[in-house]
This record gives structure tokens, sequence and C-alpha cells, in this order.
């Protein structure tokens, strides 16, 4: 039997039974949709579902970057599907990625890099992502992503514990932090523990720059070398302009408008073309 070395992806639904006892036939239909979601967005990182059972989903990565930003995308757009529904509708997945060397069966995958990943994902979160030392030491660098260390984690089957860290997703991305827009809870200072609870005061300017300017940096590295390009010129035109010419004088606009328009034309493109791979995601589930 061949092996190689690859980064897996486990996610696994919580509380499936009881979402399927409420309702058999809504259960399904959405779990359909959310595995058609996660398959498009493999396919936008370079990865590929190996394997499903029940509502769990298998997947694998060439690259432990692409895996950890592919499962940041899966909760962020999970998120957003969830915000629509009513709480007890909503359904949340775990997630666990590790980087490992598994056995190669057909097109399944298995070995203790697999049992890695599940164990990681059983002690994430709901909306949550936990990855291995092995990924954590290859990605947190290469990302513009927060990891908080949980621990060493024994697995089953393995003599050493794995260290495990947590990756902080941006947003609300836990049950008990969404609330679907149409319920009344959304706009009041009580949730539904009964305690009254304080609002949220705004951040700073100085805290909504940054958070502004990590998620540009986020998007800028996951583009391909030609958009990372343009963005820049268009960033030094605009930089040059400031210096020499005073933002009453944008003469910076001329240069810089065939790269903003190589931009605008490469992100409608995406967009159309990550449409109709959800769209053909669905229509095979």
């Amino acid at each position: 039997m061949k092996r190689k070395l690859t980064t897996i992806l486990v996610a696994d639904a919580q509380g499936y039974s009881a979402l399927m006892a409420a309702d058999e036939a809504a259960t399904l239909e959405r779990l359909r949709r959310y595995r058609a979601i996660m398959e498009s967005l493999f396919e936008r990182h370079d990865g590929r579902q190996v394997n499903t059972w029940g509502d769990s989903v298998i997947a694998e990565f060439p690259s432990v970057v692409e895996a950890v930003r592919c499962a940041v995308e899966i909760q962020d757009s999970l998120t957003g599907e969830n915000r629509s529904l009513p709480k007890k509708q909503q359904m949340w997945f775990r997630i666990g990625i590790n980087l490992g060397d598994v056995m190669i069966d057909g097109s399944d995958l298995y070995g203790d890099g697999v049992n890695v990943a599940a164990r990681l994902e059983s002690l994430a979160e709901p909306g949550g992502i936990i990855v291995s030392g092995t990924v954590y030491n290859l990605a947190h660098k290469q990302l513009a992503i927060a990891f908080d260390f949980v621990g060493d984690q024994e697995v089953k089957n393995l003599d050493e514990p794995v260290p495990s860290y947590r990756v902080r997703v941006p947003g609300p991305n836990r049950p008990d932090e969404v609330l679907p827009e149409d319920d009344p809870a959304a706009d009041s200072d009580t949730a539904n523990d009964g305690h009254a609870h304080q609002p949220d005061t705004d951040p700073s300017p100085v805290a909504r720059g940054a958070v502004f300017i990590e998620s540009i940096w986020g998007w800028l590295n996951e583009q391909p070398r030609a958009v990372r390009f343009s963005a820049f010129m268009i960033a030094f035109f605009f930089a040059i302009n400031l210096l020499f010419g005073g933002i009453a004088n944008p003469w910076f606009i001329f240069p810089a408008a065939p790269f903003a328009l190589h931009l605008f034309l490469r992100i409608r493109r995406e967009r159309r073309r990550l449409g109709s791979g959800g769209d053909a995601g669905a229509s095979r589930s």
C-alpha cells in the first residue's frame, strides 16, 4: 500500500442527530448545500474531497497554507448561511487540520494522519478550527491570522501528545455569537440567558484601521501574482502622488487606471466563477 505526506481537513456537524430528529428533509437539504459550498472552496484552494460519511467531510490539500485559508473561508461562508436561519435550524461545523503521513487505498486515505485531524476536529468549538503543531509551524508566518495554543492533546494509538492551536476566525462564527437577522433578540441588549449585556462600544479609529489593513493584506495573499502586482502599482502611484503632489492634485488616477481596470476584471471574473461553481456543486449533490 502506497503512502504519502499530505494535509488532511476533517469537518463534522454539531448536533446533527438532533437536527435530523426535528426535520429530516430540511436538515438533509441544508447538509447538501453546505457540502456544496465546502466542495467549491476545496477546488478553489487546490484541495480534493476524499470522502464523506454521515455529516462528516474529509479533504486533502497539497499546501498547509491553502488548507487553513480554505477552513477559514468555509467557516465564514457557513456563518453567513446560518445567520439567516432560526437558531434551532442552524448547522455548525467543527474543523480539524493535520499534516501527516497517510496510506492510500484508491481515492481514500487512512492512517494516523487522518486520525489526528479527526481528533482535533472533535476538540474544536462549533464554528471553530483547531490545527496540529505541524500545521501551525508551516502556516502561521504565511497568514494574517492569529493562533492560540490550546495544549498537547492525546490521540489514540499515538505515544506522544499532539500540540494543538486554535485559529482565530475573524468575526462571529459560533452559535452563541450569531443571531438570525429576523430574531427580535438581535436588537435587544438581553441575550437568551436572561442576563443583560452592555452594548459593544465602537472600536477606535486606530483599531478599525488595523483591522482594515489586516483584511486587505489577507486578501492580497490569496490572490495571483498579477493581481498583487496591480495592487502594488496602484499603491505606489498613490504614495508618490501623496509625497510630491498632495491629495489635492490626484494625478495618480491616470497611470493607475489600467491596473485598477485589471483588478476590477479579475475580481468580477472570480466572483462569476465561484457563483457557477457553487451552483454546479449544489446540482451534483
